[in-house]
C-alpha cells in the first residue's frame, strides 16, 4: 500500500518543484581554497540539487523558484541550470545595480578535504537576490492550482538566509497543501547560517513552525535535534552521531509533535576520516521502519549525498509508492553522488539501480 497520496501525473505541470537559492560553486579540485590559483565552477544548492537529480538521473519533470540578480555570474547559472535540464521559467531576475550594494549572487568555495582533512566550505551569499525574496514575489496558487505540482520540496537551508524567507517557504507550503502537493523539507542545519541571527534558539524557532505543513520530513545526523529540539529519550545523546537505534527511539517524540509526518528519513553516516565513511539509511512510515543497505564509501566529493539521497528517496516514492524500495534508491544515489566531483549528481538511473540490488564496482564494459 502506497505510504504517500499523490496527485495525478496528467493533472501536473511538474513532478516536483524546488524552493531555494541556487549559488555558484567554486571548487580548487584536490587543492585548498586558501592556496587555489584556479577554481572549477559548477552550480549548486541543498535545495536545487534535489531537483537536479531527480531530473538528469530519475527523468522526472522539475523546475526551481528561485532568484538571481541579472548580470553575467546570474547568466552562467542559468547556463549551468539549463545544462541539469531543470526548468528556469520559475527563476524570478532581478535588475543588478553594478557593484552589488542592493543584491548580488552568492558564491560557495568548497575544497573536498582528504584523509584527517575534512571537507570545508565558505560561503559568500549576504543580500543575494534569492534571500530578499517576499512571499507576493510567486503567484503561488497560479504555479499549485494552475499548472500542478505533484511534490514540493524546499529546507532549512533556505529558510536561515533572511528574515523574509522563512515566510517564503510558508506562503508555498500553505499554498501546496491546499492543492493537495506532498511537501518535503530537509531540515539541513548549518551553524553558520544560523549564528548571526539568533542562532540554534532562532533555528528551532523558524523549523518548528515550518514543519507544521511537512509530509515527508529529512533530517541528517544532529539536524533533528539542532532544528526541531529532539534528543534520544533516556540519554545524554546528541544525535551527531545517529544510527539506527537512536533514531527508532527519537521517532516515538517526532510523530506525537508532528502527526502530519507521513514519512520520516534519514542518511546513517559515521566518519572515518573525510574519504572513508560508513554510509546508509532509515526511514519511518505508520507501516514501519525500513532500513537501507549499509555501505563502508571511498568518497571523492561529499557535498551533495544528502541532497541525492533526497531525491532518489522521493523518486521511489513518486513511481513506486514504496518506502523500502525509495530508500535503498536514495541510499545508492547519494552514495554515487560522493564518488564524482561538484554538488550535484552524475549518476544514471540504470546505476542507482545497480547498487540498489548489490552490484559492485567491477569493471562495465
Amino acid at each position: 500500500m502506497p505510504v504517500l497520496t499523490l496527485r495525478d501525473r496528467a493533472e501536473c505541470r511538474y513532478d516536483l518543484v524546488s524552493l531555494g537559492e541556487v549559488m555558484l560553486r567554486l571548487d580548487p579540485g584536490e587543492g585548498r581554497v586558501r592556496t587555489a590559483r584556479t577554481f572549477r565552477a559548477w552550480e549548486g544548492g541543498g535545495e536545487y540539487n534535489v531537483a537536479r537529480g531527480l531530473r538528469r538521473c530519475f527523468g522526472q519533470r522539475t523546475a526551481i523558484v528561485t532568484a538571481l540578480a541579472s548580470n553575467e555570474v546570474g547568466r552562467l547559472l542559468e547556463d549551468l541550470m539549463l545544462q541539469g535540464g531543470v526548468d528556469t521559467s520559475l527563476v524570478t531576475w532581478v535588475p543588478y545595480d553594478g557593484t552589488g550594494r542592493t543584491v548580488r549572487n552568492g558564491l560557495n568555495f568548497t575544497e573536498r578535504g582528504f584523509g584527517v582533512r575534512g571537507a570545508v566550505g565558505c560561503s559568500d551569499r549576504g543580500n543575494t537576490a534569492a534571500s530578499r525574496m517576499r512571499p507576493a514575489d510567486i503567484d503561488w496558487e497560479h504555479l499549485f492550482g494552475t499548472l500542478g505540482v505533484r511534490w514540493f520540496h524546499t529546507g532549512g537551508i533556505y529558510a536561515a538566509l533572511s528574515e523574509s524567507t522563512p515566510e517564503v517557504v510558508e506562503a508555498a507550503m500553505a499554498a501546496a497543501r491546499r492543492h493537495g502537493t506532498i511537501i518535503s523539507y530537509d531540515l539541513n542545519y548549518r551553524p553558520s547560517l544560523w549564528r548571526a541571527i539568533g542562532g540554534q534558539a532562532r533555528a528551532q524557532e523558524v523549523n518548528r513552525r515550518l514543519a507544521r505543513y511537512v509530509d515527508v520530513m529529512i533530517g541528517n545526523e544532529e539536524d533533528f535535534t539542532a532544528s526541531l529540539g529532539f534528543t534520544v529519550p533516556d540519554t545524554d545523546e546528541s544525535l551527531a552521531e545517529l544510527d539506527s537505534t537512536n533514531f527508532q527511539r527519537m521517532i516515538v517524540d517526532v510523530v506525537t509533535a508532528y502527526p502530519n509526518f507521513s514519512v520520516i528519513a534519514t542518511t546513517l553516516r559515521t566518519v572515518r576520516t573525510a574519504t572513508v565513511n560508513d554510509w546508509g539509511a532509515i526511514a519511518w512510515s505508520k507501516q514501519g521502519f525500513v532500513t537501507a543497505t549499509h555501505r563502508q564509501l571511498e568518497i571523492m566529493d561529499r557535498v551533495g549525498g544528502g541532497d541525492s539521497f533526497a531525491s532518489g528517496l522521493i523518486y521511489g516514492l513518486l513511481e513506486h509508492g514504496d518506502l523500502a524500495r525509495a530508500v535503498e534508491y536514495g541510499a545508492a544515489h547519494g552514495a554515487l553522488a560522493m564518488t564524482t566531483p561538484g554538488d550535484t549528481s552524475m549518476a544514471s538511473l540504470a546505476e542507482v539501480e545497480k547498487l540498489a540490488r548489490g552490484g559492485g564496482a567491477r569493471v562495465d564494459r
